[in-house]
């Protein structure tokens, strides 16, 4: 089954990171994304840009467009992964392995109901 792993974190603090710091939590997150690919369970990974560069779609009276992510968070996503396991236990492990690689925030582990036709998702 897919799983998306959702990554939460203050983007204040995740901006406010160096380069130095920033690359070690990539190279830590690197070697398990490597090792899940090496498994064949590594299916993608997005990290987004801030919210700063977001616009909402809502749908409400019909579609109204928004300036801004504008969830009711205090952390924001700022990224996820796709893994393909075979039940949550498995999900979850790994997700507290990205979790002490990458500190503070939170993940989200939900699985993927639909893959539209023709994506790159294999």
């Amino acid at each position: 089954m897919l799983y998306a792993v959702l990554c939460y974190h203050s983007e204040e603090i995740v901006g406010a990171w160096t380069k130095a710091e920033d690359e070690a939590v990539m190279e830590k997150l690197s070697a398990i994304q490597q090792r899940l690919a090496e498994q064949g369970r590594f299916k993608g990974a997005v990290r987004l840009l801030p919210t700063t560069a977001a616009t909402s779609v809502r749908s409400a009276d019909g579609p109204l467009i928004l300036d801004g992510p504008f969830v009711e968070t205090k952390e924001q996503l700022l990224g996820f992964y796709i893994f393909d396991f075979d039940d949550l236990d498995q999900a979850l492990e790994v997700t507290k392995e990205i979790s002490a690689a990458n500190p503070g925030g939170g993940h989200e582990v939900r699985p993927i109901g639909y893959v539209a036709p023709g994506t790159a998702i294999t």
